[in-house]
């Protein structure tokens, strides 16, 4: 069983009165980790202590800050296997976690990379001797809530790019994945970033939501990031819009993979099935609606069932576990529901639909229609569906008949068609030939419409974590009409 602190100002403390909540594996039922449960007042105490740190940390020569920030990536990618052993929070496997420690690193090298490149310009000014600019400023402190599915990933992400525009940070860890999500303040603090320049705190699932609004609410709280689901995230734009705090919201998804009746079909049933079923599904960018032409959909279905025939999912620790567990057996048994009410008015079941508990086999669906709950709900877990069009055009509506936008995909041999698609398509990301979960440091990530707005990674985040200043300096004398 792993204790997990909070950190406040680069110390490890308990809940200030002492209040603790446990987070089980979902298989076994063991306890993984025992977890401090903040309260409002160390809240609080994690703002002020990141409001305290904001004024060293922002100046500083952005070289000392890559430095600091290349030191913690190192750091990490070393210590891959605490991570992994947390797995057990969360019931992932242990490539997944392996995976997640990989970009995270990598994320927390280009936010270094990205010190020296916050720019401003010089602007032509109408008045004489009028020297504009335009600048780009650390803004103070920065709240990142980060989910449990990809936590290292994404826990990183939401503090990576803070940090590099010369913010300081505090990170509202999952209370499904609390220790991964202390570890990584940890890896910082030990890094020598400075006491206060990261902060975590974790919460009781029961406290969240006043949690949050105290957070956000809190005035030296300057921007906020949140990456999670869609009903969340409209309460968290909610609260900062209240608060006149920007927020970046990065939240559902059910991405649809198109294949168009000219495409590799092995390709596109290998991308599929990686992106519909790797981590169980639970990924905001999940294949979740497989859209193909008529003319090949009987051949495409086909070879994929054969496909999922060779992914069994089971405990993550057995060797012949493909595929591990769902977060928890509640998030079965609402999978479940969703399925059920398909195969209830008239959808095939293809392929898998057996549960055990937290373990939900990979699961096709064809025959799928639009009075189908999955034809819409983000299963957020290991399951497609088959929904088939006769030609691009029927194929581009269906795709973006959705109230999501993140991720898509869309296979052709005929890359100016299927690119001349893509700029049709409603969604934030878009991948020709290639599967709907792919993410890399420096590219930028994002969705539209229900799925959030604004984008993590690189050069686009630069906009997000800076306040854009105007500047002018007068030289001589200057005119004034009284």
């Amino acid at each position: 069983m792993l204790d997990v602190p909070l950190l406040i100002g680069g110390q490890s403390c308990p809940a200030r009165d002492g209040r603790t909540f446990d987070r089980r594996n979902p298989v076994t039922g063991a306890v993984v980790s025992r977890v401090a449960a903040a309260t409002l007042e160390d809240a609080d105490a994690a703002v002020a202590a990141a409001q305290a740190a904001f004024p060293a940390w922002a100046a500083l020569a952005p070289n000392e800050r890559r430095s600091r920030l290349l030191r913690a990536a190192g750091q990490l990618q070393a210590r891959s296997a605490e991570f992994i052993a947390a797995a057990g929070e969360t019931g992932a496997m242990a490539n997944w976690y392996g995976f997640n420690v990989q970009l995270a690193a990598n994320i927390l090298r280009e936010a270094a990379s990205m010190t020296t490149q916050i720019n401003g310009e010089v602007i032509p000014s109408d008045v004489p001797g009028s020297f504009a600019m335009a600048l780009r400023q650390p803004c103070g402190v920065v709240l990142g809530i980060a989910p449990w599915n990809a936590p290292v990933i994404l826990a990183t992400r939401a503090i990576a790019m803070p940090l590099a525009c010369g913010n300081t940070v505090v990170l509202k860890a999952s209370e499904l994945s609390p220790a991964v999500h202390r570890l990584i303040g940890q890896v910082l603090q030990e890094a020598g970033l400075g006491d206060g320049v990261v902060n975590v705190i974790s919460n009781a699932p029961e406290d969240a939501p006043a949690i949050v609004e105290r957070l956000i609410a809190n005035p030296a709280v300057r921007r906020v990031n949140f990456t999670g689901s869609t009903r969340v995230g409209r309460i968290v734009g909610e609260l900062s819009a209240r608060h006149l705090k920007p927020a970046l919201l990065e939240l559902g998804g059910k991405a649809p993979l198109l294949v168009l009746e000219d495409a590799d079909l092995d390709a596109a049933v290998q991308a599929a099935a990686f992106g519909a079923y790797f981590n169980q599904g639970q990924i905001c960018m999940s294949t979740e609606r497989l859209i193909v032409d008529a003319r090949v959909a009987e051949d495409f279905v086909a070879r994929l069932a054969a496909k999922i025939a060779s992914l069994p999912a089971g405990n993550p620790e057995a060797a012949d576990s493909v595929l591990g567990s769902l977060v928890d057996a509640s998030a079965g048994t609402r999978i479940q529901g969703l399925i059920d009410d398909a195969l209830e008015q008239g959808a095939t079941l293809v392929a898998g639909g057996q549960l055990a508990g937290s373990i939900l086999q990979p699961t096709l669906l064809d025959g799928v229609t639009e009075a189908m709950r999955l034809y819409r709900e983000e299963s957020f877990g290991p399951v497609a569906v088959v929904l088939r069009g006769a030609g691009d055009e029927a194929l581009l509506r269906l795709a973006n008949d959705s109230e999501f936008g993140l991720s898509a995909a869309i296979f052709s041999r005929d890359t100016g068609r299927a690119l001349a698609l893509a700029q049709r398509l409603e969604s934030g990301i878009c991948h020709i030939n290639g599967p709907t979960v792919h993410d890399e440091a420096q590219m930028p990530f994002g969705g539209v419409k229900a799925s959030g707005y604004g984008s993590f990674g690189g050069k686009a985040a630069i906009e997000q974590f800076t306040q854009l200043r105007w500047i002018t300096l007068q030289n001589g004398p200057r005119h004034y009409p009284i």
